[in-house]
């Protein structure tokens, strides 16, 4: 398995304000200290024994090499977040919260939603991660993921991340052999038939892509 273990979460979120331009000009986000609140977040989460689980930017990096991040997304259910007041929302919606926590942005996908909570029941793994044993979605699971919000980020014109989720998941399926047929037909209990075949669609170019490279089979 493809594990980064050449620095901690704290620094990989750090570095991903650092290197973000737009932090430069007024920015008052101390870099550096988001190193002990991720430590301090993570000890919360074992304290308090909270049912969560690791996706986004930062699981990424656990199969691939990736790219900067700058917070940390989590599985969680809200009965769970009651556990932790020290999270201050910032906005909510229906299934998706911002929080933050001395300076850390986390983004909260809640269990209200059914894929996400079949994804935090099914798909999941309990790993060594740089310096912590976390709950980190598995690559079927993080797959899934991505693929369910790109309908909703094209309908949006959010391009950039469209651009980032088609990436991550060329990535990933470059790197590991994923079943992708198994996992459009999981999505078809959550998504509309209009949705599922754009799907298909960004699954044909990105195997196209991927075939032009030739399939890499060292993912161990």
């Amino acid at each position: 398995m493809n594990q980064r273990s050449n620095s901690k979460i704290g620094s990989i979120i750090r570095n991903g304000l650092v290197f973000d331009i737009k932090k430069w000009v007024g920015g008052t986000v101390n870099a550096d200290s988001l190193i002990e609140s991720v430590e301090s977040f993570f000890v919360l989460l074992e304290t308090r024994e909270i049912d969560y689980v690791l996706v986004g930017g930062v699981a990424l990096l656990y199969y691939v090499e990736g790219r900067n991040t700058q917070d940390l997304d989590l599985i969680m259910s809200l009965s769970s977040l009651e556990k932790i007041p020290e999270i201050k929302i910032l906005s909510q919606d229906l299934y998706f919260i911002r929080a933050e926590y001395e300076g850390l942005l986390i983004d909260i996908l809640l269990t209200e939603n059914l894929l996400f909570k079949k994804v935090q029941a099914e798909y999941v793994n309990r790993q060594q991660f740089f310096d912590r044993n976390l709950s980190i979605v598995s690559v079927d699971g993080l797959i899934l993921l991505k693929l369910y919000a790109l309908p909703s980020l094209y309908r949006q014109g959010d391009f950039s991340r469209v651009g980032i989720y088609e990436n991550d998941i060329a990535t990933l399926l470059y790197a590991y052999e994923v079943d992708c047929t198994d996992l459009i037909k999981i999505l078809s209990d959550y998504l509309s038939e209009t949705d599922l075949k754009e799907i298909e669609r960004i699954l044909l170019e990105i195997q196209t892509k991927i075939d032009r490279f030739g399939k890499h089979t060292d993912s161990t």
